[in-house]
C-alpha cells in the first residue's frame, strides 16, 4: 500500500474520533455527568486544551524523532486516552473522563503535525496541494458526517457507546500507520529546547509568505470562532427563526469544507496559489457582510449559503497555505514551524468567542456581526497586501529534491 494511502486512511480514522470527541464530550456531560453548564465548559476546554498547550511540544518531537515513530505513538496516545474516557463514563468518573480526553487530544494534534511534516519528503512540489488535499478531506468529511450522526443517535442509552467508536477509529488508525516506511530524517546537533522554539518562531515572523498567512489565519479564526457564538443569538433575536438553523448552517459548513479540500487538490495545477490564497479569506468577507445584509425576514437559505461560503474558500485556502508551509520551511524546522502557527491559531480562538460573547451581551446580536466582519477584513488585508497575492506557482518557491514516491 502506497504511503500517502496508508497516512489518509490513518487520518479518516484519527479525525472521526477526534469529531467524536469534539461533539461528544457536552453531550455525555450533560447526559451521564449531569453537569452542571460551568462544568461543561471545563470539560469542553479540556478536550480543546491540548491543541493549544501540545503543539509546541508535538513540534519539538516531529523534528526530533523518526516520523514512523512519532505517527504510531500519536495513534497509540489516542487509543490510550479514548479507552480511558470510555472507561470513566462507564464508571460514572468525570475527573477521570477530562484528563484522558485531554490526553486523547494530545494524540490528535501530534499526528496532524507529523502528517504535515510527512507529506513533503513524499510529493513532489507539483503534487504537494493534492497530496494535502488527500489527508485534508478525511477532516472534512468527519466535520460534516459526525455531529449529523450523533445528533441524530445520542440519548442517555447510547450516550455509554460512543467512545468505544473513537477506540476502533483510533486503533484502525494505529494499524495503516504501523505499515509506514522509514523516513529520511535530517541529521543535526542536539540544540536546546527554548532555542528550538524561538528559532521556529523567529522564522515565521521574519519569513515574507509565513507571517501573512499566520496573520490571515490569526484574525480568520478570531472572526470564525466570534461567529459561533454571535450566530445563534442573531438567528433567534434578529431574524426571529428556530434555534435549529444553526446547526443546519453548520451542516452547509461541513459539506463546503469536503467540496472545498476535493477542489483544492483538482484544481492546483490549473489556478494559481495567489488566487486561492485572496479567495480563502476573501470569501469569509463576503459571507460575513451577507449575514448583515440578510434582511430579519430571511430567506433561510441565505444564511446556508453564506455559511457554504465560509467552508468552501478557507478550505482550499488552508490547503494551499499548507503546500507554502512544506515548501518554503527547511526539513529540519517544518515541525516547529507548523506548531507556532498552529498555537497562535488555538491560542486566539476562546479570545474570539469571547469578545462575540461580551459585544452580543452588552450590545446586540448585530453588532457582534460587525465585529466578525471587521476581524474577516483584517484577515483578507493580511493576505492581499503581502507577497502572498505574488506566489504564481508552487514551482517558484524552494524547490526539493523529487521523492520517489506518492
Amino acid at each position: 500500500m502506497q504511503t500517502l494511502n496508508r497516512l489518509t486512511f490513518s487520518a479518516y480514522g484519527m479525525h472521526v474520533a477526534d469529531q467524536i470527541a469534539l461533539v461528544s464530550v457536552p453531550l455525555v456531560a450533560a447526559l451521564i455527568f449531569k453537569a452542571s453548564p460551568e462544568f461543561i465548559g471545563v470539560l469542553v476546554a479540556c478536550q480543546s486544551m491540548a491543541h493549544l498547550l501540545g503543539s509546541i511540544p508535538s513540534g519539538l518531537i516531529v523534528d526530533e524523532i523518526q516520523a514512523k515513530y512519532v505517527a504510531i505513538a500519536a495513534t497509540a496516545i489516542s487509543f490510550l486516552g479514548f479507552a480511558g474516557v470510555a472507561v470513566s463514563v462507564y464508571a460514572v468518573s468525570a475527573i477521570w473522563f477530562a484528563v484522558t480526553v485531554t490526553l486523547s487530544g494530545f494524540g490528535i494534534v501530534l499526528f496532524v503535525l507529523v502528517s504535515l511534516s510527512i507529506i513533503p519528503r513524499i510529493a513532489a512540489a507539483t503534487q504537494l496541494a493534492k497530496a494535502n488535499s488527500r489527508i485534508e478531506i478525511p477532516r472534512a468529511v468527519s466535520s460534516f458526517a459526525i455531529p449529523l450522526a450523533i445528533g441524530l443517535l445520542i440519548d442517555e442509552n447510547t450516550a455509554r457507546f460512543i467512545f468505544p467508536a473513537a477506540i476502533v477509529c483510533a486503533a484502525t488508525a494505529f494499524f495503516f500507520v504501523a505499515g509506514l516506511p522509514h523516513f529520511d530524517g535530517f541529521s543535526r546537533k542536539k540544540e536546546n529546547v527554548l532555542r528550538m522554539i524561538i528559532e521556529g518562531g523567529r522564522f515565521v515572523v521574519r519569513h515574507q509568505l509565513l507571517r501573512p498567512i499566520s496573520l490571515c489565519a490569526v484574525f480568520w479564526n478570531l472572526a470564525f470562532a466570534a461567529l459561533l457564538v454571535v450566530m445563534v443569538p442573531l438567528i433567534v433575536e434578529f431574524y426571529r427563526m428556530d434555534p435549529g438553523v444553526f446547526g443546519i448552517a453548520l451542516s452547509a459548513f461541513g459539506v463546503a469544507a469536503v467540496a472545498g479540500s476535493w477542489m483544492a487538490g483538482r484544481l492546483s495545477h490549473r489556478v494559481s496559489p495567489n488566487v486561492i490564497l485572496l479567495f480563502g479569506p476573501g470569501s469569509s468577507l463576503l459571507a460575513a457582510l451577507a449575514l448583515l445584509c440578510i434582511p430579519a425576514t430571511g430567506p433561510v437559505e441565505a444564511i446556508y449559503a453564506a455559511f457554504f461560503l465560509v467552508g468552501f474558500g478557507p478550505a482550499m485556502w488552508l490547503i494551499t497555505q499548507n503546500s507554502i508551509r512544506q515548501l518554503v520551511t527547511p526539513g529540519h524546522m517544518l515541525g516547529r514551524v507548523n506548531a507556532v502557527i498552529q498555537t497562535a491559531i488555538y491560542g486566539v480562538r476562546p479570545l474570539g468567542a469571547l469578545a462575540g460573547g461580551v459585544i452580543v451581551g452588552t450590545l446586540s446580536p448585530r453588532a457582534g456581526m460587525m465585529f466578525v466582519l471587521l476581524a474577516f477584513c483584517c484577515s483578507f488585508a493580511a493576505a492581499l497586501f503581502s507577497q502572498l497575492r505574488n506566489v504564481n506557482s508552487y514551482t517558484s518557491l524552494s524547490p526539493r529534491p523529487t521523492p520517489t514516491e506518492i
